[in-house]
């Protein structure tokens, strides 16, 4: 039986990117492989993620406990783990993202670490050289400690080869799915509340993600706007705001838009695939990202898709969603054109979209992982 230890701190704490990857392998390897242990480390437990897992006898969260620990949670989770670790026995310690604990001497388990990409170094402008400095360190000793590494696709693979000299033969690429309840379709009286409920306009056009200058939000707004679809269809934002927002109000309130565009506040994660199935066209125009599991929502949903040359979104898309040179928002008017034009070519995306979905299926990417675990094992 092998005891695999996961850092689960973004799994239990993280709503975003990093904790649906976290919560995703977990579920995934408990669901596939039953008849593991396993043993979840945080230094807290958020109330909204601590029935993410439901309770198994194969499954141990731990936490520092009371006193000094609980105080200094973060700084176990950083610099105590040697010791947890051999306590618990773990054959192997899985890092789920970018990280390793700091300075893990050689021990009696494996290491692996899941790398979800270098933004910070293919586009250093867009971080503070505080933050640069801090990720550099952190994915760097993660790489050099860890007996395998995890990247999210093959453009992740290739930058860590690129920017960090790593040997090819050290990466395994496996994909993530996005969580299931995307596979399920809402009933109709689910698709009526949510949309009553959150005052959702017949026709729009969704796109999800932080609000923020990489995910470049304005350029949708701007082709949008020029296509003359913003007489046609609403655009809706799900994404938590950061300081960009005030770029994307000040377009709207310019372009007297405002009636046309709707921010959505934080929504429950049960209720996010009515909000997928709702749209009529789904757009993720970042200029970078590792892998892009909102593309995967919305294949899931049954959205066609327009998103962005290069970086990994072709991996995420596959063959039949569209894909825009970031920075060009004409091309980006036209091809909302096009599908709101064709409902032939939208029908087409959709089907394609739901094909090229099953490969990141839990069972499939479980598989995998659970490969790797053997192997470093030497089993």
């Amino acid at each position: 039986m092998i005891r695999i230890g996961f850092d689960a701190k973004r799994a239990f704490n993280n709503t975003s990117g990093l904790g649906n990857y976290s919560r995703f392998v977990i579920s995934s390897m408990v669901r596939q492989y039953p008849e593991q242990d396993y043993l979840l480390f945080t230094p807290a437990v958020s109330p909204v993620f601590e029935d993410f897992i439901h309770a198994a006898a194969s499954v141990q969260v731990v936490t520092p406990g009371n006193g000094f620990r609980k105080k200094l949670a973060s700084l176990w989770r950083v610099f105590g783990m040697d010791t947890v670790l051999k306590q618990q026995r773990v054959d192997i310690y899985h890092g789920l993202s970018n990280e390793m604990p700091y300075g893990l001497p050689p021990g009696p388990y494996k290491r692996i670490v899941t790398i979800h990409d270098l933004i910070f170094m293919r586009y250093p402008n867009l971080y503070n050289a505080v933050d640069r400095l801090i990720y550099k360190r952190k994915v760097t000793d993660a790489c050099r400690q860890s007996d395998r590494i995890i990247a999210i696709s093959e453009q992740t693979k290739a930058d860590l080869q690129h920017y960090l000299q790593v040997d090819a033969a050290k990466i395994e690429v496996v994909y993530q799915d996005c969580d299931p309840v995307f596979h399920q379709r809402c009933t109709a009286q689910q698709l009526a509340f949510v949309q009553q409920k959150y005052k959702l306009p017949p026709t729009f056009i969704l796109s999800v993600g932080t609000l923020e200058k990489r995910k470049n939000q304005l350029q949708l707004l701007q082709a949008w706007h020029s296509s003359g679809l913003s007489d046609v269809a609403a655009i809706v934002f799900v994404g938590r705001k950061t300081a960009y927002t005030d770029e994307l109000r000040a377009f709207i309130q310019n372009q007297k838009l405002q009636d046309k565009v709707f921010f959505l506040p934080y929504i429950p994660f049960q209720e996010l695939p009515a909000i997928y199935q709702l749209a009529h066209l789904f757009i993720y125009p970042s200029v970078f990202e590792g892998f892009g599991i909102p593309i995967v929502e919305a294949l899931n949903s049954g959205v066609p898709v327009i998103t962005s040359t290069g970086s990994c979104f072709s991996e995420a898309g596959g063959p039949e969603s569209i894909y825009i040179p970031p920075g060009d928002a004409g091309a980006l008017a036209a091809a909302m054109q096009r599908v709101f034009g064709d409902e032939a070519l939208r029908q087409r995306m959709i089907s394609s979209g739901f094909a090229h979905a099953r490969q990141f299926r839990a069972e499939r990417t479980a598989a995998q992982l659970q490969q790797v675990y053997q192997e470093v094992l030497g089993r």
